[in-house]
């Protein structure tokens, strides 16, 4: 019914008006005989790479959709911050809403008339200017990591849009990682679980927390 993919950075998950390379290009390759390409069965940002999962056919991806809509996949990040976060674990819980009503952007901000956004982090690392984080989003909104851990004055290394300028570091690859997923695809039988490697781009920072 499923694949996950290991997603690469730079790739849009499907196509765009922008010039990046886009996966959906790319379905074809992975019907195994079916009449249609998969789907998508979410998405991720086109400078985050891990776990993206793909419906096979339209069953599929209803069903898919149901569990993502109700909560119950979970999604576990890693992400490279600047900074330190004011505990070694807690919620953020701080509603986001689009910056303005143009079609073409996509850049959230936090706003107290917005959509709910909860985000469960635990610091798994430190060093005297970066934290390692992983994240669990409770809700799925566009962005939601990104503009939650910039609020906390961490933003992931790499982020061109809610980053602030990190002098001392040359490499402007977006520090995160879908890292894990667990899909609970049927009632009786345990999720379908994946893991994503650590790309490259993150291994020399990942190695500080050694």
């Amino acid at each position: 019914m499923i694949l996950v993919l290991n997603k690469p950075k730079d790739y849009a998950v499907h196509k765009g008006k922008g010039r990046k390379p886009n996966l959906e290009d790319y379905f074809y390759q992975l019907q195994f005989g079916l009449p249609n390409p998969p789907g998508l069965g979410h998405r991720l940002d086109a400078s985050t790479s891990g776990c993206l999962v793909l419906g096979l056919h339209a069953k599929a991806l209803r069903r898919l959709g149901i569990l993502f809509t109700n909560g119950q996949i979970k999604k576990t990040y890693w992400a490279i911050v600047k900074g330190h976060l004011p505990a070694p674990s807690g919620v953020i819980d701080l509603p986001l809403a689009k910056m303005n009503d143009r079609k073409s952007s996509w850049w959230m901000k936090v706003d107290p008339n917005g959509q709910r956004a909860v985000t469960d982090y635990k610091v798994l690392g430190t060093t005297s200017d970066y934290s390692f984080v992983e994240l669990s989003p409770v809700t799925g909104r566009t962005h939601q990591l990104r503009v939650h851990l910039e609020a906390l004055g961490c933003p992931i290394v790499g982020d061109p849009v809610y980053g602030r300028e990190i002098p001392d570091l040359d490499d402007d690859n977006l520090h995160l990682l879908a890292r894990s997923i667990e899909i609970p695809l049927y009632p009786k039988k345990d999720p379908i679980c994946a893991t994503a490697p650590v790309p490259d781009h993150m291994k020399e920072l990942m190695a500080l927390f050694d």
